[in-house]
């Protein structure tokens, strides 16, 4: 029963999770805010140049002034949390 119990709460958690939910408190939940001030809104950006930017920031070859924090919050995101991102947010 325990098993059965802890296989739940992972599958549930893994099913519910939302790569973007850490992204809400600078960006807004739609999208909508320019993070800091600094940032492009991302609800305006196309899918492409959104996956861009996200892959640039793992790399380190995109970002501006707030490159340094983005570069740690994007770089345990996996191609299907950055596409499923871009999917919510991008137009």
């Amino acid at each position: 029963m325990k098993k059965i119990l802890c296989l739940t709460a992972i599958f549930a958690c893994t099913l519910f999770a939302d790569p973007y939910a850490k992204c809400v408190n600078c960006h807004g939940a739609n999208g909508e805010k320019a993070a800091m001030s600094k940032s492009k809104v991302l609800k305006d950006m196309t899918k492409a140049e959104f996956i861009a930017a996200m892959k640039g920031y793992q790399d380190g070859s995109y970002g501006g002034a707030m490159k340094g924090l983005m570069t740690v919050q994007v770089k345990g995101l996996s191609d299907a949390d950055i596409e499923a991102m871009a999917n919510k947010i991008a137009k």
